[in-house]
């Protein structure tokens, strides 16, 4: 796995980056070398939040923690990860070799606590049909406010293609766009 630090507002110390690989190599049985880990740290008001992304082919794995010190953000964080990677085995399973994926489980459900995880079955309630037409992204914005929900799917004016407008949790907004990369 390919580690990458990023700092806003924090000098990160050596202690901590090694922390983190530690903390990170329970993953690399499951992902392979090609994976690449993004480790963004963030200090606001004395609060430090870590946020950890796993990109691996397909898969995309991403966690967020705000805590007083830095390292306690990491170590929630870290347990946020195993426990989407949990969730998720069934999946994982057969996109990669199974005997590692048990391993893991093994290894990282005594870090846990021993209640067991239920496999959530994806259950569709409602459809909803929508016009979709070519928009600006303020416009898109502005649209999702006016109606308040969270997400907004439109047609980027600009690039002819689905966008999706969000609100994030600390008021600002984030735009989703198709990419070709794997």
């Amino acid at each position: 796995m390919k580690i990458t630090y990023t700092a806003r507002k924090v000098n990160l110390r050596d202690n901590f980056k090694e922390r983190t690989e530690k903390k990170l190599t329970k993953f690399a049985k499951i992902f392979s070398d090609d994976a690449s880990v993004n480790v963004v740290v963030t200090l606001e008001k004395n609060r430090q939040t870590v946020e950890i992304t796993i990109k691996d082919k397909s898969m995309i794995y991403r966690a967020e923690a705000t805590e007083q010190e830095m390292n306690d953000a990491l170590d929630r964080v870290v347990d946020i990860l195993g426990r989407q990677i949990r969730k998720n085995k069934s999946k994982l399973s057969k996109k990669l070799r199974s005997a590692t994926f048990e391993d893991f489980i093994a290894e990282n459900t005594q870090d846990v606590s021993s209640e067991p995880v239920e496999e959530e079955e994806y259950n569709v309630v409602r459809k909803k049909m929508i016009n979709v037409k070519p928009i600006s992204v303020e416009e898109a914005i502005l649209e999702m406010n006016m109606i308040n929900h969270k997400f907004f799917m439109f047609i980027n004016s600009e690039t002819n293609e689905p966008n999706v407008v969000y609100a994030r949790d600390n008021g600002d907004y984030g735009l989703l766009q198709p990419s070709n990369e794997s």
